[in-house]
């Protein structure tokens, strides 16, 4: 049974990662930061919930006559 050769990848793995960091950086690199960021304000508008515009009455078990 024949032996496997390794002898070649340690030049595999090392050319494979600095492939990749090579294309990482390439990529990177091309992403458009903004230049001067700003907070955002936490001002929100209140959105009236559906059961906030009428009103209901809700009755609780204890409060309904017996039967």
């Amino acid at each position: 049974m024949p032996q496997l050769d390794t002898s070649t990848w340690f030049i595999t793995i090392v050319s494979t990662i600095m492939t990749l960091f090579i294309v990482f950086q390439l990529k990177l690199s091309k992403h458009l930061y903004p230049s001067n960021p700003e907070p955002k304000s936490m001002t929100s508008l209140k959105q009236p919930t559906p059961w906030e515009k009428k009103w209901t009455k809700i009755y609780s078990p204890l409060s309904l006559p017996q039967q």
